[in-house]
């Protein structure tokens, strides 16, 4: 399976939560990839959609392996077996974490325009990414919806590595994922259009939301 880029992922997508339309959902797109997929599937559920921030935290010499993760409200997951296994000391976690959260606060800012965080209390909320390869940014951001007030939490993904579906199974009530290859090696190479959106231009897809 391939999608053509991610509002097309969104639409497929889409389909397999239509059993949470009358769900009283909110859609909470993780930042940037997911905004695209997110609209359509707010669409689809006639359910508002906002943003859930979250930052990956790189591990020193190799920024692109999580070794954790935070979000919003000021939760933090980290994976210890690869702070272990890389030796990754405090201080270098504290210090990469100050700096992740600094970007964190600009990129909420920027994406909201000032406005308001949507409530969360007793609504089933759907948390939307354009997919998952280690599920680190995700089992953080499950936990920032669960203790916002969340009722039920559901992860929506169109495309996630077996392992990472597995790990957020533990903290999400429900992961709906239409496609998880065993040889995933990036969440890219299930798409056609996989380019990297801009602040500016995920901002203007969460505003004509």
């Amino acid at each position: 399976m391939r999608y053509s880029g991610r509002p097309e992922a969104g639409r497929r997508l889409a389909r397999s939560v239509a059993h949470l339309r009358d769900a009283n959902p909110v859609v909470l797109a993780l930042p940037r990839g997911g905004i695209p997929v997110a609209r359509e599937v707010a669409h689809a559920l006639d359910a508002p959609l906002d943003v859930l921030v979250v930052r990956k935290l790189g591990v020193p010499w190799q920024p692109e392996l999580a070794m954790g993760a935070i979000a919003e409200g000021g939760f933090r997951v980290l994976n210890e077996d690869v702070i272990r296994i890389g030796r990754v000391a405090e201080d270098s976690i504290e210090r990469i974490e100050a700096r992740e959260r600094t970007e964190l606060d600009r990129r909420a800012r920027l994406l909201r325009g000032g406005k308001e965080r949507t409530s969360l209390s007793g609504r089933t909320v759907v948390l939307v990414d354009d997919g998952m390869a280690t599920g680190a940014t995700a089992a953080v951001a499950c936990l920032a919806a669960r203790e916002s007030g969340a009722e039920r939490v559901v992860l929506a993904v169109p495309v996630a590595s077996p392992e990472a579906a597995r790990r957020v199974r533990a903290v999400a009530d429900e992961v709906v994922c239409p496609f998880t290859p065993a040889d995933l090696g990036s969440v890219g190479a299930a798409y056609d259009d996989f380019h990297q959106l801009s602040d500016d231009e995920a901002a203007r897809l969460l505003g004509s939301a």
